[in-house]
């Protein structure tokens, strides 16, 4: 898509975001139009907001201040989803971006698509089915964390014993980390099957990795070759031995194909 005249809402629940993500998430939602509205919601009088103060000016971000009447409840949820629906029938977007992890936004994503209308979700793997099923493309925050690089510890004999002590306990905590960091989930190799038998396009039973791409997503909102450890869908094609990618240069450009060995 990556349309710079096809417009987006971002709509964020900060009770349910990550401030640390914020420019990771805009980028993500850049690669299906432009970011005109972009909304946070949240009561701002509790300390538990103080870390979207720094980021929402760099990033044109409108705070919406809503305070928790109810001790345990807030109206965050109900008032992004009245914003929502104003700007649903005011027809300035053409498409909307829910930030949340919350099943309380699976009605609104589906009332947005009933209208046409392009609707994608970015919420933790802890995110209800419903919701992430509701939306037309759901991508999970945590695939856009930037991979932990570890450097191997160099040993310079100008470091005096203190530090070389700090050094090895910087060592043993990004090992603690690495070792906590979560296994990768196993691939379901039919979802893949599936969507490149139904993007097949010429006789040679060859496909484009891009449709492919996009089959996928319809069978699944939250396929991401990211989840699987793998950058791009190409990739992720590599890596599996049945399936052979081919280049094919138009303009300069590639547009790879893949096809079944």
């Amino acid at each position: 898509m990556n349309d710079s005249k096809f417009n987006i809402a971002v709509l964020i629940d900060g009770d349910n975001a990550q401030a640390k993500l914020i420019k990771e998430l805009l980028a993500e939602v850049s690669k299906y139009g432009k970011a005109t509205i972009r909304r946070i919601y949240g009561d701002w009088t509790i300390p538990q907001m103080n870390s979207w103060k720094e980021v929402i000016n760099q990033h044109s971000i409108n705070p919406i201040q809503k305070f928790s009447y109810t001790t345990g409840k807030n109206s965050t949820d109900s008032a992004l989803i009245i914003d929502a629906m104003d700007i649903l029938h005011s027809k300035s977007v053409d498409g909307f971006c829910i930030v949340s992890s919350d099943s309380d936004y699976t009605g609104l994503a589906k009332r947005i698509r009933e209208e046409g209308l392009f609707v994608m979700g970015i919420g933790r793997k802890m995110t209800p089915v419903a919701f992430v099923n509701s939306c037309e493309i759901f991508t999970f925050s945590e695939n856009l964390l930037p991979d932990l690089e570890l450097t191997e510890d160099n040993t310079d004999t100008n470091i005096d014993s203190n530090e070389k002590t700090s050094v090895k306990k910087t060592s043993a905590i990004a090992n603690e980390k690495t070792e906590r960091k979560p296994k990768k989930p196993k691939l379901d190799i039919s979802i893949i099957d599936k969507a490149f038998e139904i993007s097949i396009n010429n006789e040679e039973e060859e496909a484009y990795i891009a449709k492919v791409g996009l089959s996928l997503r319809k069978i699944d909102p939250s396929f991401d070759s990211r989840t699987y450890g793998f950058k791009t869908l190409t990739q992720l094609f590599e890596s599996l031995g049945k399936y052979t990618i081919i280049k094919n240069e138009v303009n300069g450009l590639n547009h790879p194909l893949v096809k079944l060995k």
